[in-house]
């Protein structure tokens, strides 16, 4: 299997598993307070494993050009999303809630395809459906009830764009240190989180729940969206984002073990759309002849058919390494993603 479908998938696993995990420990704080300190966790951990693998402090290695990029992946992502969310849970049922955050994936592959052209065959919006159906399936609520107006459903769709924007904006700076993109949209997602929950009158939770907290947005945030991220570089974003979406299935899976909670004909129906969806795109076969246009940028590489450059300082031979590096124009047929480097029309 392509590794950058296990970080996917992955990805999905840890980010699926904080919700039973945090109802495991019995975690009970306001909304925006709890998605707060989700991503405060996910920010303050990732800086430190940061700090720690370079020993010190080290730029981010972003351009000026991809600034602009994560600032608005923080805002949409980190910042308006969280909170559209938390109000739309308050006027909306959670099982509505539920259904239509699925709308995530949707909006992701829809905006990666109609307005950043990326690349799509039949194949994989089949696969796609096939997942969301899972999810919805999975969502589904099991007894009639009635929504509490508009207002709430419309603010969780809201929120789902918001995501499915930092969704495509994160994969045009997916290159570059994924560390340092998911911790600075963690700090920046829990400050504003948690400064808007205490406005509103929460107060912290003691140490007992405070550290647990932490630590399951540190694995179910914060290395989830590492993984993400890396998927992200090498899938491209409709495909890492369908794979992403099969997290509602993983963390019912997760709360089956881990609360013995029931297995219900509705999560085997589930299970084996989303499996039927993966299936479909581990099957994906694409190649063509294609044109690699003039590009700079860094990021963790070996010296393969993509990456034949010399280098401005001395080199030991270690691979992989990291370093800005230039790609020549070069023309050639293989099979492909719609990764870093096969970003073309077709």
């Amino acid at each position: 299997m392509n590794l950058n479908i296990i970080y996917a998938l992955g990805a999905a696993a840890l980010f699926g598993a904080s919700t039973p995990l945090a109802k495991l420990l019995g975690l009970n704080l306001s909304p925006i307070l709890l998605a707060g300190l989700l991503y405060l966790g996910s920010g303050v951990g990732l800086t430190l494993v940061r700090l720690i693998r370079d020993r010190r402090w080290q730029p981010s290695g972003l351009t000026a050009s991809e600034w602009p990029w994560l600032i608005g992946a923080i805002a949409f992502g980190g910042v308006l999303g969280p909170v559209a969310l938390m109000f739309g849970l308050t006027l909306t049922f959670g099982a509505t809630a539920s259904l239509m955050l699925n709308l995530e994936s949707v909006l992701t592959a829809l905006l990666a395809w109609m307005v950043f052209k990326e690349y799509a065959d039949r194949r994989i919006v089949a696969g796609m459906l096939a997942i969301v159906a899972g999810g919805l399936l999975l969502a589904w609520p099991q007894s009639a009830s009635q929504t509490q107006g508009w207002i709430g459903p419309l603010a969780v769709a809201l929120a789902c764009a918001c995501w499915a924007v930092d969704n495509n904006l994160t994969r045009k700076v997916s290159a570059s240190d994924a560390l340092f993109i998911a911790g600075i949209k963690g700090l920046v997602a829990g400050l504003v989180n948690c400064s808007l929950a205490l406005l509103l009158g929460a107060k912290l939770p003691q140490f007992s729940v405070l550290g647990p907290t932490l630590i399951v947005g540190f694995l179910g945030y914060g290395i989830s969206l590492v993984l993400f991220v890396l998927a992200l570089r090498g899938l491209g974003t409709a495909r890492t984002g369908a794979y992403f979406s099969t997290a509602p299935f993983l963390g019912a899976a997760i709360a089956i073990v881990l609360l013995g909670e029931p297995v219900t004909l509705t999560f085997w129906a589930a299970a084996l759309l989303m499996g039927l969806g993966v299936w479909i795109h581990l099957k994906e076969s694409h190649g063509h002849e294609h044109q690699h246009d003039a590009l700079k940028h860094g990021h963790r590489h070996v010296h393969d058919e993509h990456h034949q450059h010399e280098h401005s300082f001395e080199w030991d031979g270690t691979e992989p390494h990291s370093h800005e590096h230039e790609h020549t124009p070069m023309r050639h047929s293989h099979a492909h993603f719609p990764d870093i480097h096969h970003r073309h029309r077709h």
